[in-house]
Parts: C-alpha cells; sequence; structure tokens
C-alpha cells in the first residue's frame, strides 16, 4: 500500500517542511544553536522541505541530491531562496573532486535525515564528512534503526498486506525476495527493498563507525513512534522509554527513529 507521500511531491513536500519545524530543528538546536551565520549542508535534501526553517532563520544553505529529478523539484519549490542567493541547489556525488574543493571545511552544520540507511560504506562517507565541516562543525543524522518493525521500509510496497508486516525484512535474503515476488510486488521496488537490506544499519553498528571515524556523540534521542508517522499513519509521535532506550541491541526491534548530533572528538 503505496503512501500518498511516495507519489505526491507537493505532499512529501510539505510533511518535510513541518517535521523539520517541529522536531529537526528544535533537536539541532539545543546542541548547535541555529544563528544566522551558520552555514549548512543536507545530504540527500531531495525536495528540500527539511531545509526551510533553517532558511527561515536566515541561514545559508546547500542542498545536494545524485537525482536530477529531485533537484528541479527542490528548485522549484525553493526558487526564492535561490534567487535571493540564500542556498544553492547541487546535483552532484559530494565525492566528486571539484565538490571538495568547492566546499572543504565549509559547513557549521550537515544534514542527512532519513539518507544514512540508504548509503553503501557509511564508515567511508562519516569518516569523510570530517573534510566538509567547520572547526565547530556536527552532524546531525535522523534515521530508523534497522531492526525496527518497518526499518526495510516495506511501507513502500504495492501490496496492502505486504506494507503493513511488521520485521518481514529480517528474513533471509533469498525468502524475502521470494516473499517479495509471491505478494506481486513489481521488479524496482523489489530491488530497491533488496538494497536497503544491503545498507540498512543499527544503533549499535552506527555509534561504533562514529567512534572508530574519530567523532563523538553531542546529543541523542530514540522515538517509540517516529515523528513522521503523525503523516503516514496519524500516530502521535512518543519517545522511547528510558530503560528500553539503554538495552543494546534490544532496543532497535522496538526503536522507530532515532537522531543524533555528533562532531569530531
Amino acid at each position: 500500500m503505496s503512501l500518498v507521500q511516495h507519489s505526491n511531491a507537493n505532499v512529501r513536500y510539505q510533511q518535510q517542511v513541518d517535521n523539520s519545524i517541529n522536531y529537526v530543528l528544535p533537536f539541532i538546536d539545543a546542541a548547535l544553536p541555529i544563528t544566522p551565520d551558520l552555514r549548512i549542508m543536507e545530504i540527500g535534501c531531495g525536495e528540500g522541505g527539511v531545509l526551510i526553517p533553517f532558511l527561515e532563520k536566515g541561514c545559508y544553505c546547500v542542498g545536494v541530491d545524485l537525482s536530477d529529478d529531485k533537484i528541479a523539484l527542490a528548485h522549484d519549490y525553493l526558487k526564492k531562496y535561490v534567487d535571493a542567493g540564500n542556498m544553492q541547489l547541487v546535483n552532484k556525488n559530494i565525492y566528486d573532486v571539484d565538490f571538495l574543493g568547492e566546499y572543504k571545511h565549509s559547513f557549521d552544520l550537515i544534514i542527512l535525515k532519513d539518507a544514512i540507511e540508504h548509503i553503501p560504506d557509511q564508515a567511508k562517507i562519516i569518516g569523510y564528512l570530517k573534510n566538509l565541516l567547520t572547526p565547530r562543525g556536527q552532524v546531525y543524522f535522523g534515521f530508523p534503526p534497522w531492526y525496527m518493525p518497518h526499518g526495510g521500509h516495506q511501507q513502500t510496497c504495492v501490496n496492502k498486506v505486504l506494507s503493513m508486516l511488521p520485521y518481514v525484512h529480517l528474513l533471509p535474503n533469498p525468502l524475502y525476495r521470494g516473499v517479495l515476488r509471491a505478494f506481486g510486488e513489481p521488479p524496482n521496488i523489489i530491488a530497491e527493498l533488496m538494497e536497503i537490506k544491503e545498507t540498512g544499519i543499527s544503533i549499535e553498528r552506527f555509534e561504533k563507525i562514529v567512534k572508530r571515524q574519530g567523532f563523538m556523540i553531542t546529543k541523542k534521542q530514540f522515538y517509540l513512534i517516529n515523528p513522521i508517522y503523525k503523516y503516514k499513519f496519524g500516530l502521535k509521535p512518543r519517545l522511547q522509554f528510558g530503560p528500553v532506550a539503554a538495552i543494546p541491541f534490544v532496543r532497535n526491534f522496538f526503536t522507530t527513529c532515532v537522531y543524533y548530533m555528533i562532531k569530531v572528538n
């Protein structure tokens, strides 16, 4: 049962804006006060809605995405900020030599919202971000832990029953692929879900990578009910219970979203 935001860019954009205003920016602001002098980059910016509250506070923002279609949409939604010289939208790989040449040590804040779980070799990109941060810079991550009920993004499935099945993504690869085919999922959805299965990340693995790459965690927050579920399922956001959040590995199965801020140690 593909949700309306999966196919409607206007709905998706508005949800990004609202979620960022009410949850993302307040969390970041508690660790890194948002002032007009900040330079901010979002990796995997999509339509650009996450950046709106930062732009409205006077920050200079750069949105980066590998999808030329998403960048084209972002240009439409954020035209007034681009025309005013308050932001830049870039359709480029951050590993490109010319990208690093232009933006080396340029950003006080880097945002990866629902992005890290899609990126191969997460240790590489987290370590690489040090090249793009200013001395005071921090990085925000928001992502669903892999082992949580819908950590495989199966809510994007066309089949209504399959889209609601919790933990089905934890099946062994051949069995999972077989289930997706049996429920009639199209090849492009199957390919996307199998790719996410390869890149999904747990709380423990994320924290281990952060430490190994020379960062420290400055703030973290776990959600029992992801704030984005307000739009997807009509559920009220709820923080994870403290005792559950403190239990390694087990917490992954019952935590639908985590927020982190990290900086170079």
